[in-house]
């Protein structure tokens, strides 16, 4: 059951947020640590984030840890370094390396189908492979259901596991990414047939205990419903009213348990990553590369969770791009760390805020340490978009449809209206909301007959209180696409005020 904690303790929460993190004791070699320590805390500040765990990597060496604000709000206890946190399905990343463990035992193949290593499967998931269940591409339907966060039946673990088997096939094979749990209670069933072991133990025996992670091991993969000693308690924006709020407690079914429960902290997880990437956990390097390589669907892309994680490879998400490309576990939406192998770099982010989001914020640490990186040097831009970006910086942004007709004539230059309206949200998030306008006043010059340019564009105006221009371009939606819900919702809002 939720419980509020209110107005009063929210506001000595976001006190105690900065104050506590002066406190804390910080290592680092880096001239830039402080930098990165106040960034942190405003980012904690602007996402209302409770307590976070800081760990780079560098070289194969931990360079720094940190730790900010309050592990528990009503108890004011400090996060520090063995604090322990919910890492959600980051899970995942660990079961990806266990499956890469027994291939490299010659007692898994990826490319094997799983009624190899499963016997009372449903005829339509025969031809599934291992790889495939890791990826998110197997078409299987899900045992849970994705709206309310539990299992498919209401009578247990049991029964959902009968009805999700009597269920169809969402697509074919490889056709489509689809992030379901039924993937990963699959793997953890092989994982237990070929090696002998359930997978607790299994992970137990042959990562956590080889990376020394200690607490990790204490903490156990626990049942959200459990106590669990010098662990952060975890919170929450979204049960309404516009307070923080504990978590409600899930019923998390064990068979469940490669796809979720995990706690850990910064640190060790950073030593996990070390242990990994120095051959302590997989003994071939091709091994760590297939790891990491996303799944390539039948119409030759890769695809994630949205623009920024863009693949999925053996249970990591990956951050596919021309520079600085990274691999990226992330769980909860609050816990992450992106392992950046052309850079030599891992950082991880701890928060127990369920919409703190640290995905969203990870590259801009990994700038302090890669100056390539800062969004203010164009970092992270498709290089279509970085040529127009490098013109605009010296032009004007209010050049923007000018400066392309320019371009267009000295360059080839292909502007795509997804990779423009993604750069368009990423200035809005940067606050630079004029910038933003003028990029979705372009992509509308250059997509007039996309609904949802318009749409980017009539928010953008909202953003900057222009309520005509806003009901102009939402009506522009509804005239490309009339069954727009959100179009209609808007401009009923946008006309009451």
């Amino acid at each position: 059951m939720s419980r509020s904690i209110g107005y009063n303790t929210a506001k000595f929460m976001k006190a105690s947020v900065l104050s506590l993190s002066l406190l804390v004791g910080l290592t680092s070699s880096l001239v830039q640590a402080d930098e990165i320590d106040d960034f942190l805390r405003a980012e904690m500040l602007e996402r209302k984030i409770p307590g976070l765990q800081l760990a780079v990597v560098k070289n194969g060496k931990i360079i720094k840890t940190a730790s900010y604000g309050l592990a528990n709000i009503q108890d004011a206890v400090a996060v520090d370094d063995d604090t322990v946190f919910s890492i959600n399905s980051i899970t995942k990343a660990f079961t990806g390396v266990a499956v890469m463990q027994l291939v490299e035992q010659g007692k898994l193949e990826l490319s094997a189908k799983i009624s190899k290593y499963l016997a009372d499967l449903p005829v339509e998931w025969h031809n599934v492979t291992v790889k495939q269940l890791l990826t998110h591409t197997s078409g299987l339907p899900d045992i849970m259901n994705g709206d309310t966060g539990k299992l498919i039946s209401n009578k247990g673990a049991k029964a959902s596991w009968e009805l999700v088997k009597q269920q169809p096939l969402d697509f074919a094979a490889n056709s489509q990414f689809s992030y379901n749990q039924t993937n990963y209670l699959l793997i953890g069933k092989i994982i237990d047939s070929v090696s002998g072991q359930n997978f607790i133990d299994y992970i137990t025996q042959n990562q956590l205990r080889k990376a020394g992670m200690k607490r990790t091991e204490e903490a156990g993969f626990s049942n959200l419903h459990d106590v669990i000693a010098h662990s952060a308690r975890r919170y929450t924006y979204y049960y309404g009213a516009g307070e923080i709020a504990n978590v409600k407690a899930i019923d998390f079914p064990e068979f469940l348990r490669t796809a979720a429960g995990m706690s850990s902290s910064a640190k060790e997880i950073a030593t996990w990553v070390i242990a990994l990437q120095n051959g302590e956990l997989l003994s071939k390097p091709s091994s760590i590369e297939t790891l990491w390589t996303p799944a390539v669907l039948t119409n030759g892309k890769t695809k994630g969770f949205n623009n920024l994680l863009n693949g999925y490879a053996l249970g990591w998400p990956v951050v596919a791009r021309h520079e600085h490309p990274a691999v990226a576990p992330s769980g909860g939406n609050r816990a992450a760390f992106f392992v950046y192998p052309e850079d030599d770099l891992s950082i991880v982010v701890l928060t127990n805020l369920m919409g703190g989001l640290p995905s969203l914020f990870i590259d801009e640490i990994a700038g302090f340490y890669i100056p390539q990186m800062k969004a203010e040097n164009g970092f992270g831009l498709p290089p279509a978009i970085k040529t127009l970006w490098k013109s605009l910086e010296s032009k004007g942004y209010e050049q923007a449809v000018q400066v392309v007709k320019e371009l267009q004539k000295t360059h080839q230059l292909k502007l795509e209206e997804d990779e423009l309206n993604t750069w368009g949200y990423k200035l809005i998030e940067q606050k630079k909301k004029k910038q933003a306008l003028a990029i979705f006043k372009l992509n509308t010059y250059l997509f007039p007959l996309s609904a949802n340019t318009h749409d980017s564009l009539a928010e953008t105006y909202w953003l900057l209180g222009d309520t005509d221009k806003a009901v102009e371009h939402y009506k522009k939606v509804l005239g490309l696409k009339p069954d727009n819900k959100y179009a209609k919702k808007q401009l009923k809002k946008l006309k009451k005020t």
